[in-house]
């Protein structure tokens, strides 16, 4: 079997089913949990810090783990930085068959420092059978030197390994969300996966088709153009006024707010309203002080200073917080403390011309965080909506995780693997 240690909702797990393989996920998050049931994934609900591992003695062909990175993470205190020396020191004594932790977590600043040694507890006890055949673990880039010393343990166990920090917008998700990434192998040399997208699309040369382009928001969300950013009302789009924002020609507007944020067309006489932000004298001798439209009806058109607004992400409520056009990637997401109001705001496009007021924040949906997770549009989160994005924000994207394993499975991606959002 493949042995999952801190599963979470499923990232490694659906990575190993488009690959054509499953694991065993032990997780102790009851939504997690519940997730991973939905989504039909094999899990023990339990603390891996508690849980024996002899019933995987002898049965155990990969191991995977990715433990939780809040004591860790730059969006948290990061007092895994400051325990870093006993989480050194526990996986040290794991290595030799001492068992220290409980002296070792009464001195930690964060008890959930001390689960970054759990995986050794497992390979050590895995390591007398002569198992795993290969290792996959994943973290936040502080945890590297951890996963170094990892690594001179498993290579005096026989295996080859490498660790390094590897950016999944490299891979194909619409994120760059950098990670700490530990492999190791019995019977292949450990080595990162070849990228496949970088920031600018390369020309195919004589070794083959250069990489492409780093996969954007508008893209893997299905909004609009892929090469350019999406905005959000556009005056004097449409006959008369300038470009259409669509190349599909049809006109769209934004759902109501159980879909906020994606662009979806609308049968006429939906009662759906476009809500220009421009207006003035002009807009009132034409129309009225009604300031909604029909969406059947064209947009207003602007003969003048006309602003052009497009969606960027804003990745949290902090001052310095990561914003991006949805023409990139996002940055890294995450939610919980510190980190809840990953929010849609308008930016003026380059040929904005006056200062209108741009349209207001909206939310992201779970569905559309899961989707730049790289997860199916449909993939089954349970729970409210502070433990559906809990849930997202800390799980490994799919895609990212399926690039990792696929050469311990002796398999091949390919790009319809991870079909992007229609």
């Amino acid at each position: 079997m493949t042995l999952d240690l801190f599963a979470g909702p499923g990232g490694w797990s659906h990575a190993l089913t488009v690959l054509g393989a499953r694991d065993v996920g032990l997780e102790w998050d009851e939504w997690a949990c519940r997730t991973r049931a939905a989504a039909g994934q094999l899990t023990l609900r339990t603390d891996v810090a508690l849980y024996p591992v002899r019933p995987f003695v002898g049965k155990t062909g990969g191991l995977i783990a990715s433990p939780p990175c809040q004591a860790w993470s730059r969006a948290g205190k990061r007092l895994g930085l400051v325990d870093q020396p006993l989480v050194h020191q526990a996986v040290a004594d794991l290595a030799q068959g001492r068992d220290t932790r409980a002296r070792l977590l009464t001195a930690c600043r964060d008890e959930r420092s001390l689960l970054a040694a759990e995986p050794m507890r497992y390979l050590h006890a895995l390591n007398t059978a002569g198992q795993p055949e290969w290792v996959a673990m994943e973290e936040v880039p502080d945890v590297l030197p951890l996963w170094k010393q990892y690594a001179v343990i498993l290579r005096g166990w026989g295996f080859s390994a490498w660790t390094g920090i590897l950016n999944a917008a490299d891979f194909g998700v619409p994120q760059t969300r950098k990670r700490a990434i530990l492999l190791a192998s019995r019977i292949r040399t450990a080595a990162p996966p070849a990228p496949t997208h970088a920031p600018v699309a390369e020309p195919e040369t004589l070794f083959g088709p250069g990489r492409a382009r780093w996969v954007s928001m508008a893209q893997a969300l299905g909004w609009g153009a892929t090469d350019r950013p999406v905005p959000t009302v556009c005056a004097g789009g449409g006959p008369g006024g300038g470009p259409e924002p669509f190349p599909s020609g049809s006109r769209k507007t934004l759902t109501d707010a159980r879909d906020r944020g994606t662009w979806k067309p609308h049968p006429p006489h939906t009662g759906i309203v476009l809500k220009p932000h421009t207006r003035g004298a002009g807009w009132t001798a034409r129309h009225g002080t009604r300031a909604d439209t029909p969406a059947e009806n064209p947009a207003p058109t602007f003969t003048s200073k006309a602003t052009h607004w497009r969606w960027a992400l804003r990745s949290n409520n902090q001052a310095n917080a990561t914003i991006r056009g949805v023409d990139k990637p996002a940055g890294t997401l995450f939610f919980g403390h510190r980190a809840n109001e990953c929010t849609w705001v308008a930016e003026p496009a380059p040929d904005a011309s006056d200062t209108a007021p741009a349209p207001d924040p909206i939310r992201i949906t779970a569905r559309e965080a899961g989707l730049l997770q790289t997860f199916p549009a449909d993939y089954p989160w349970q729970g409210n909506k502070g433990q559906v994005f809990s849930q997202i924000g800390n799980a490994v994207p799919p895609r990212l995780a399926a690039h990792l394993l696929a050469p311990h499975l002796g398999k091949t991606l390919t790009p319809d693997d991870f079909a992007l959002a229609a």
